[in-house]
């Protein structure tokens, strides 16, 4: 059955396009984001060599599992920043991609990267109009938990009227 597509859906479709295609770094890691009707956000990616840290083991390199981990807390940020009812961002929602940014964000890496798939989420725990708060989880394709972090963005003093 085909689900039609409503105007909060394609609009969380750009989303994701822009953070897949955009961000020339999200490129390199080859990241596929996937923003469902509810706004959850995952971002997946595969194993490949240029992403291995510990050659002996095989493990995906601790800057990946950052670099994962943070975009998603930031496209979390974004989507929950956004109204989700409408078919296209005005020039304001889309200049909030140059003012959202990393403030500070901790990662505890709990196990070895090794998978040949890898899956982050994540939530949001506060919205402000200065500050969004996120938790991201990492997982492999066994399901197993990598790393998990709470991220803290800039929202610019964005609000939506």
């Amino acid at each position: 059955m085909t689900k039609k597509k409503n105007e909060s859906d394609e609009t969380l479709a750009f989303v994701a396009e822009v953070f897949e295609k955009q961000v020339p770094f999200n490129r390199v890691l080859d990241l596929r984001v996937d923003i469902d009707d509810e706004a959850q956000v995952k971002v997946s990616f595969r194993m490949k060599d240029k992403l291995v840290g510990n050659f002996i083991r095989g493990t995906l390199h601790g800057g990946v599992i950052f670099s994962a981990l943070d975009v998603v807390g930031g496209l979390v940020a974004f989507v929950n920043l956004c109204p989700r009812r409408k078919s296209r961002l005005t020039d304001e929602e889309i200049a909030l991609f140059s003012r959202l940014g990393t403030i500070d964000m901790r990662v505890d890496f709990l196990r070895p990267g090794l998978g040949e798939e890898f899956v982050a989420t994540g939530a949001v725990l506060r919205v402000g109009r200065k500050v969004a708060v996120t938790r991201m989880e990492l997982h492999n394709d066994e399901g197993s938990l990598i790393a998990v972090a709470t991220g803290a963005y800039s929202t610019g003093a964005y609000t939506v009227g």
